[in-house]
């Protein structure tokens, strides 16, 4: 039997179990260096809805910023963040000078925005840098790859429970609870009530759309445009609608 690399005994590795999932986090994006402004646009997100946002992980996005702020003024933006509520937990990945600026101040910068931000900037690379593609017509066609458009989720989505369709759209056969969470980078179809949170577009694209069949949600959002319980019209309660984003304003219609 090999030994491991680290030397670590079984025993010692007992201790700990290390596992990767998805957790949701909000996003803050700071559009002001002045942190009592920061606090106020904050506390009046936290008071809208207390029991999402109040002690909520968030990631902080200053890519708003420019130029970015030096440490302490980071520093000042981040207590203040803590101090409206929300609990900081990560930057969100900018470029050279953030990645920087977070191992200055310890803090990760996270996977999920470092993904979004990357594929812009390498869709636009390539087209400016990609040498035009050689056919042979002679070449046997290629099978083109089994298209995946939707994540088939066939259950409850329960309290605590979060599902994530990665690249397609997410169709739910059942209710989705309250405090679970159904994300999606395409749109999100629920056939059955939706009580939990609902987020279309993850990755940004506006055309994205949520449907269900009874309006009952916690929050829902679509390309980070999102309205809470609070907001929602009384009058949809209980219907089939479909939320969709049109000059950035969330609209519910029904079906």
């Amino acid at each position: 039997m090999s030994a491991r690399p680290s030397g670590a005994s079984a025993e010692v590795l007992e201790a700990a179990d290390l596992r990767f999932g998805q957790v949701g986090i909000a996003n803050v994006r700071v559009r002001s260096n002045d942190p009592a402004a920061l606090r106020s646009a904050i506390e009046v997100r936290v008071r809208e809805a207390p029991a999402l946002f109040e002690r909520a992980p968030v990631v902080v996005d200053l890519s708003f910023l420019s130029p970015q702020p030096d440490d302490d003024a980071v520093r000042a933006l981040l207590d203040a963040v803590r101090g409206a509520g929300m609990l900081p937990v990560g930057l969100a990945y900018g470029d050279d000078a953030t990645d920087e600026l977070s191992r200055r101040l310890g803090l990760p910068l996270i996977a999920k925005f470092r993904a979004q931000y990357e594929r812009v900037e390498r869709a636009a690379s390539n087209d400016e840098t990609a040498p035009p593609v050689a056919t042979d017509a002679n070449a046997a066609p290629v099978a083109p790859a089994e298209p995946v458009t939707a994540l088939q989720h066939h259950q409850p989505v329960r309290t605590g429970q979060q599902v994530y369709a990665q690249g397609c759209d997410l169709v739910v056969v059942g209710a989705v609870a309250n405090g679970a969470e159904v994300l999606a980078d395409g749109n999100i179809h629920v056939y059955g009530a939706l009580r939990g949170r609902a987020f279309a577009g993850a990755l940004g694209d506006k055309n994205a759309r949520i449907f269900c069949n009874e309006f009952r949600a916690e929050i829902v959002s679509i390309a980070g445009h999102y309205r809470v319980f609070e907001e929602l019209p009384k009058e949809y309660a209980g219907k089939a609608v479909q939320i969709k984003l049109e000059q950035d304003r969330l609209q519910i219609v029904p079906l």
